[in-house]
């Protein structure tokens, strides 16, 4: 019997996570159901020493768990949830059943979990579970319903606290050795680390030079047609029975393999000399070798071959990718985007096999269904592949999506029709031409071919390559149809060079293929993974690459050596592992997690409860706590410090990275120059360091002020040209009597090169006094964050060019105040870039020039750039990236002023006015001593852990 039936006149409660998912829902359940969404996670662990209950203290209160208590998670609901909480209790309350109809996944167990912990339901719960927002499936997830499942639960709990344990203990380390406000995580530890070390492959490489040939040979037959070409190339393939050397037989080192004998290295002088001694030569055919070509269609997608795809053929990061899934699968186009799984229900295979019936014809439908089994070691995030929603596929064009979400639906559905389609089939042939050189040299020349007989599944669906000079499976090479021993004409041959390439950097898709081969972390959680490293520039964007900052250089060397366990590549595998088997209930969560803290042997039982857990000698896990205490043996300069020559250093400041080269002259300071920000590591050689060192440092002497002999520098400073004064010594710095030197910036029409004495006094004269108007205010030009501008009391009005703040006559000062002050916006100036539609609101995106800098807007949702972020290069993909955090943000909350006190009271007695009088600001004297000395805690405490909340992510 269903939960409907029992209380067939009752009112029921079910909770989604989202407002869309809900909205979905609800249509499909109609009258006697209430759909709320919790909106995501309603409880979680402190970000903040402040959010923790006042009870706690010491280290709980810092971690947010209590490590000798069994690892106590210490929950807090989210201060931004506390509304939505009780709306929630609210709705319970009048009703008679509660469905929670999170995720099928362990992050949606767990919010189904929180839920029921915090509401605290009096009434029956079900766990109401589906992978598709379907109307029939949704009807047979309440007609079904189940129990929480505990497992999953305590798995995901064991993941948040190992996670909280990593990033609180790590960060520190990093904020006292590197640069504050850094975090270190299990899983974006891992991932920046590899970023990194394809760098030091590509900054280690040595390129190799290697030569060829290429000939065009002609049959001699006419005429020809596409099936049967007249002419064909064919590349030297070996010379008197060498083979000849390739990019694959080079070493990084830029030399030969080992075990190369057989190979025959041609540089340019060589491969001109035989291409010469070719000219007469006759050619002919050795052999053709002809074998059948089969292609079996690629499986449905799961999370990460749906991203890697997305990057490759629609240019979408992972987190852009998964932002328009999320969409798509709420509103009940696909299935739940989160799986590891391949397989297709039966529903769904008969849908696909219907659409190619339908759409292919018959030929290209198989005769039975074609199954996939799941590459993925402990699938189980779901139970399906992301397909289209429904027991009957819509086509694209019937979705009625636009942009981003019919691009991305149409890769689905194309991908999940593909999977049950025939293989396409062919011939591959490879036809050896040889001959010998006017030098007696035997030659041999090689060239391949595929012919496409039956396309199969190409018809619908090829993939993609992250490598750009890949051959796609459709493509076709026709060669003409020649026996061995058939005659040949070389018409041309012609030398040819190259050069080996370093390991190719990482793209967003490479990327999370890297981590699922490696079994690193989580399918489900590498968009945010790899967002994370870029938000925390340990990554930037350069086109599609990856590229690591010297900020991760610094980062991963101090792990690499101090905690290289815990970013060692099978440690974290084996700790996936051992989640994996505490999810299936082979392992216990408290045991693990004693092990990983406190070490072998720490903690009541801990030696035993490895074993118990499941761990085996447990090797790789115990001593978390003890690295991060013992922080003497970490040389914060030796860590940010790498050499780059005899004499010249990169080092990682808590500024920015900049070389070095250590002065001759003992006690001296070296000689520095700053490194663009942007600036590839790879690319930082040694005489781009040099001519870094060579160019002007900035600290050009402008001669002494005339007024009170102190010195007038120009410098560069990370901010900008600007000028200052070189105060005295013995002049004091700090305290009440402290004297700071006048600091101007030069004007954008200004640089260090062309600036001279009289125009740093003139800047640092500013602001200048223009003269009084008739009620005898002063009027001042000044130079402003936002520009040029003059002063009159608080009336400020804008000037239009930097050389009128000393150009600028009273009378043009006073014509200007006597305009109207514009009130409200200027005329709207032209947008700076123009990106496209954006995926969520459908607008079109620009690049416009704002009062704090530039920003992207589709004209309902701003979102400034950041400081990684340049005009020029932004890319459509990373606009529509800034406006979506910026709405998943939502609209910047507004403190409300408290009301003054009513007047009513001035009704009573005098008497009675005045005791209460009395009493009143006694009451208000405590009360607000007692706010302010709550909120100056609260400052406190906030201030010292708000660095803390960049370590609180999930899986890293």
């Amino acid at each position: 019997m269903s939960p409907s039936s029992e209380t067939a006149h009752g009112q029921r409660l079910v909770i989604v996570e989202s407002p869309a998912k809900a909205k979905t829902i609800k249509g499909y359940l109609g009258p006697g159901y209430i759909v709320e969404a919790s909106v995501g996670h309603i409880r979680d662990l402190p970000s903040t020493a402040a959010e923790v209950p006042d009870k706690y203290t010491g280290e709980v209160r810092r971690l947010g768990v209590d490590v000798d208590h069994d690892f106590a998670p210490i929950y807090v609901v989210n201060a931004d949830k506390k509304s939505q909480v009780s709306k929630l209790k609210s709705l319970l309350a009048e009703s008679d059943e509660l469905f929670l109809a999170t995720d099928e996944d362990r992050e949606g167990e767990a919010i189904a979990w929180h839920l029921q912990q915090v509401l605290k339901p009096k009434v029956p719960v079900h766990r109401m579970v589906f992978h598709e927002i379907t109307k029939s499936a949704i009807q047979e997830a309440v007609a079904n319903p189940r129990e929480l499942n505990q497992r999953l639960v305590d798995a995901q709990e064991t993941r948040r606290i190992l996670d909280r344990l990593y990033g609180f203990e790590v960060s520190p380390v990093l904020w006292k050795k590197v640069m504050p406000k850094l975090s270190a995580g299990r899983v974006q530890s891992v991932a920046t680390r590899l970023v990194v070390e394809r760098e030091r492959e590509r900054m280690a490489f040595r390129t190799a030079s290697y030569w060829d040939l290429v000939g065009t040979f002609g049959t001699g037959r006419t005429p020809a047609d596409a099936a049967n070409p007249e002419t064909f190339g064919a590349r030297l393939a070996s010379v008197d029975g060498k083979r000849i050397a390739t990019g694959r037989d080079f070493g990084s080192d830029g030399r030969l393999k080992a075990g190369s004998t057989n190979t025959l290295h041609l540089d340019e002088q060589a491969a001109r000399q035989l291409a010469a001694a070719l000219e007469q030569t006759a050619f002919g055919v050795r052999s053709v070798e002809s074998k059948p070509y089969r292609r079996s269609p690629y499986a449905p997608f799961r999370t990460t071959t749906l991203q890697q795809e997305a990057s490759r053929k629609l240019g979408f990061g992972a987190k852009r990718t998964m932002q328009v899934a999320q969409k798509l699968y709420e509103n009940g186009f696909i299935t739940y985007m989160r799986t590891d799984s391949t397989t297709l229900s039966e529903t769904a295979v008969a849908a696909a096999r219907a659409q190619v019936t339908q759409l292919y014809g018959a030929d290209y439908l198989p005769d039975a269904p074609r199954t996939y089994a799941s590459k993925v070691k402990n699938a189980q995030e779901a139970h399906e592949a992301v397909r289209p929603s429904g027991d009957r596929f819509r086509t694209p064009a019937e979705t009625g999506l636009s942009g981003d979400d019919f691009r991305l639906y149409e890769l689905i559905w194309m991908r999940t029709v593909a999977s049950q389609m025939k293989d396409a089939v062919g011939q591959s042939v490879t036809v050896r031409v040889g001959g010998a050189s006017a030098d007696g040299r035997d030659v041999e020349f090689s060239a391949s071919g595929k012919i496409i007989t039956f396309h199969g599944f190409l018809k619908a669906y090829v993939e993609g390559a992250d490598d750009p000079n890949a051959e796609l499976d459709d493509r076709e090479r026709r060669l003409p149809q020649v026996t061995q021993g058939d005659p040949l004409a070389a018409e041309r041959i012609t030398p040819e060079g190259h050069a080996t390439k370093p390991p190719a950097r990482y793209t967003e898709a490479s990327l999370v293929k890297e981590l699922e081969d490696r079994e690193i972390g989580r399918p489900s959680t590498y968009a945010s993974i790899i967002d994370t490293i870029i938000q925390r520039r340990y990554v930037f964007k350069k086109g599609t690459a990856l590229v690591p900052s010297f900020l991760s250089f610094a980062v991963v060397n101090l792990l690499e050596k101090h905690f290289g366990r815990l970013v060692d590549y099978d440690f974290t595998a084996k700790m996936e592992d051992d989640l994996d088997r505490i999810a299936a209930g082979e392992a216990k969560s408290v045991p693990w997690l004693k092990r990983f803290y406190f070490g072998e042997g720490e903690g009541d039982g801990a030696a035993g409860g490895a074993a118990e857990a499941g761990n085996g000698d447990g090797d790789h896990l115990g001593g978390l706590k003890e690295l991060v205490t013992d922080l003497g043996a970490i040389d914060a300069r030796e860590i940010s410090s790498f050499r780059i020559s005899d004499s010249i250093t990169l080092r990682v400041g808590r500024y920015g990275p900049y070389v070095e080269r250590a002065s001759t002259v003992e006690g001296e300071p070296g000689q520095r120059a700053d490194i663009p920000d942007e600036l590839p590591p790879d690319e930082l050689t040694v005489e781009l360091a040099e001519e870094l060192l060579a160019k002007p440092s900035g600290d050009f002497e402008l001669g002494p002020d005339p007024v009170n002999g102190n010195m007038l520098v120009a410098k560069d400073g990370r901010y900008g040209p600007y000028v200052t004064e070189i105060l005295p010594e013995g002049t004091p710095k700090t305290g009440k009597n402290a004297v700071k030197p006048r600091t101007a910036s030069l004007f954008k029409t200004m640089s260090l090169d062309t600036v001279t004495l009289e125009d740093a006094l003139r800047l640092l004269a500013l602001p200048r006094v223009v003269g009084s108007d008739p009620e005898g205010a002063e009027i001042t030009a000044q130079n402003g964050r936002y520009g040029p501008y003059l002063k009159r009391g608080t009336d400020s009005r804008s000037l239009t060019s930097e050389d009128q703040l000393f150009t600028i006559t009273l009378d043009e000062a006073l014509a200007i105040y006597a305009q109207p002050k514009q009130r409200g916006r200027a005329a709207a100036a032209p947008p700076l870039k123009e990106l496209g539609t954006d995926p969520v609101s459908e607008r079109p995106v620009v690049v416009k020039d704002g009062r704090f800098g530039p920003y992207v807007t589709d004209g309902e949702t701003n979102a400034t750039l950041r400081k990684d972020d340049e005009v020029e290069t932004i890319t459509p993909e990373r606009g529509y990236e800034l406006l979506a955090e910026k709405r998943a943000r939502g609209p910047v909350k507004k403190v409300a002023k408290k009301a003054p006190a009513k007047k009513a009271a001035a009704k009573k007695t005098t008497t009675a006015k005045a005791t209460a009088t009395k009493t009143a600001a006694k009451k208000t004297a405590a009360k607000k001593t007692t706010t302010t000395k709550t909120a100056t805690a609260k400052k406190t405490a906030a201030k010292k852990t708000a660095a803390a909340k960049t370590a609180a992510t999930d899986e890293g």
